[in-house]
């Protein structure tokens, strides 16, 4: 936790309601998201019970699974939300727009719009990232069969999920994480991941402390937890025994649509209060001004949105249960480059992120009290364009002499360190000016800045970080698998060493006919 996050968190406890640390909103937010609220049946790995969903307040519609054990009656859920997914993904897919590549020397085509999914808290990103896994590999014919849907359904979640890793991304949020991320709250991160009392406490009712709120929120009886997971007390004395009844009245139609309709309406209790919650919490980020930079990383989950449509038009496999050793590598470095620019981006469009760094002795602000815009350097071979300014600050300088500096009013401008002088509790910075001036010997008006300008200046670039380089799989030594075994050879090797250990399974997992 940061220096001002725990400052924020003491101010809200003195306040009694949450304090803002962000003054832009970081994350995308689409104009019609889909709202999914999920539950699962507990003691069961990844059951699930119900399910609302929507793209609207008042378009809720709510999947129930009477028998959770029945994995007949699970995949019939699995077609029943693939129904609402699948229209809704397809539906983005109708325009698409050319991007320049190479320097405008050539296009490519990606769609102007995403889908965007909305859970309540990470348990929900884990729920879909499971449900993916199990039905992504499903087939419509053959031993078990399943709806066409289904598979197609598991490859999408499987692409909301991976995507929800990605840092910066936004087509699968949880709310929790999202609300979070722009306020801090008088409780622990660990009670931040209970919808209704992180909801407290920052829009608490009219009379009322975010403590208070957050207190009353934590009665299951009028505040359902969010899920997946349901309240014990509910599991044992309301759930259990609607369940059974279900199962007791299969041969009697009247008896089983009565238990039906008393199981719906248990389940659209639990779950409609934190359907409001999630609209609310949608309302409340939607009042935030976007970032500047949002728009570039919605961008990206626009490409990665078409790139796998195009796979799956294509007739591609679905996602692979594990990446081999370099996909692996390919994409932890990935996800290191997109965290790297993601946390650059925050403090680039907003001064309270900035703030942190400034703390940290990464960044500083300061007026500028002199300036020199027609300097020129001619000690090279031919002169280029070189002003210089000089920044005075209260704040610690902590970069050396020869550093590199960047400024978010200016991302395309580097600033070098040429000169420190700190005095009567001020430092002195003389900088000397490159790039996004032009090509001339003459700065453009307001390349430069001007004597009486407070600007921040940081160590963080948003400059593009290049990828690194990785070998081909064939190219990996044997301790990381090796060149690839020809498919109809690795086949014939897996199904012997199958038959000799017992298990069929030629990936290595665990024989299970549904797995």
């Amino acid at each position: 936790m940061s220096t001002l996050r725990a400052l924020a968190k003491a101010q809200a406890v003195a306040a009694g309601v949450a304090q803002p640390v962000a003054t832009v909103r970081h994350v995308h937010l689409h104009e019609r998201p889909l709202v999914l609220v999920p539950l699962a049946l507990a003691g069961e790995a990844n059951a699930p019970l119900a399910a609302m969903v929507g793209t609207a307040p008042d378009e809720a519609r709510l999947l129930v699974v009477p028998q959770p054990r029945n994995r007949d009656q699970r995949f019939r859920f699995a077609a029943e939300l693939a129904e609402v997914v699948l229209p809704y993904v397809d539906a983005h897919r109708e325009v698409s727009e050319a991007v320049p590549v190479d320097r405008g020397r050539d296009v490519r085509y990606r769609y102007v719009d995403a889908p965007q999914v909305l859970v309540p808290n990470p348990a929900g990103i884990t729920f879909l990232r499971l449900l993916g896994r199990s039905t992504r590999f499903r087939r419509p014919d053959g031993e078990h069969p399943v709806h066409p849907s289904v598979p197609l359904l598991g490859r999408w979640l499987t692409f909301f999920a991976d995507r929800a890793e990605h840092p910066g991304a936004s087509a699968l949020l949880a709310m929790t994480d999202a609300l979070t991320l722009h306020w801090a709250t008088g409780q622990s991160a660990v009670e931040d991941l209970h919808l209704p009392a992180l909801l407290g406490w920052i829009d608490p009712p009219p009379g009322t402390t975010g403590a208070e709120a957050a207190a009353r929120a934590e009665d299951p009886g009028t505040h359902p937890p969010a899920g997946p997971a349901t309240d014990p007390d509910f599991d044992n004395h309301r759930l259990a025994p609607a369940i059974a009844a279900y199962a007791e009245a299969e041969d009697d139609p009247d008896a089983r649509a009565e238990a039906y309709a008393t199981l719906e309406s248990l389940l659209r209790d639990q779950l409609a209060p934190t359907w409001e919650l999630m609209w609310r919490g949608v309302g409340l980020l939607r009042a935030l001004p976007p970032g500047a930079r949002v728009e570039g990383r919605w961008a990206g989950d626009r490409d990665a949105f078409t790139a796998h449509a195009e796979h799956v038009d294509a007739g591609g496999g679905p996602q692979p249960r594990r990446d081999g050793a370099v996909a692996a590598a390919v994409r932890l470095h990935r996800l290191e480059r997109a965290l790297t620019s993601y946390a650059v981006q925050r403090a680039y469009d907003d001064p309270l992120v900035m703030a942190e760094h400034r703390l940290t002795g990464e960044a500083f602000v300061g007026e500028v009290t002199l300036a020199d815009p027609a300097r020129v350097d001619d000690s090279g071979k031919r002169p280029v364009l070189r002003p210089r300014i000089q920044v005075v600050t209260t704040e610690p300088v902590l970069v050396p002499v020869g550093a590199t500096l960047y400024s978010p009013a200016r991302p395309g401008q580097k600033a070098r360190v040429v000169f420190l002088h700190p005095a009567d509790g001020k430092t002195e910075v003389v900088l000397e000016l490159s790039g996004g001036m032009g090509r001339g010997l003459t700065a453009p008006p307001g390349s430069v800045p001007e004597v009486g300008e407070r600007l921040c200046y940081t160590t963080l670039s948003d400059a593009y970080l290049p990828a690194g380089a990785f070998p081909a799989p064939e190219e990996t030594p044997w301790t990381h698998g090796g060149p690839p075994v020809p498919a109809g050879a690795e086949a014939a090797g897996a199904a012997t060493a199958g038959d000799a250990a017992g298990d069929p399974a030629p990936d290595g997992d665990p024989a299970e006919e549904w797995a």
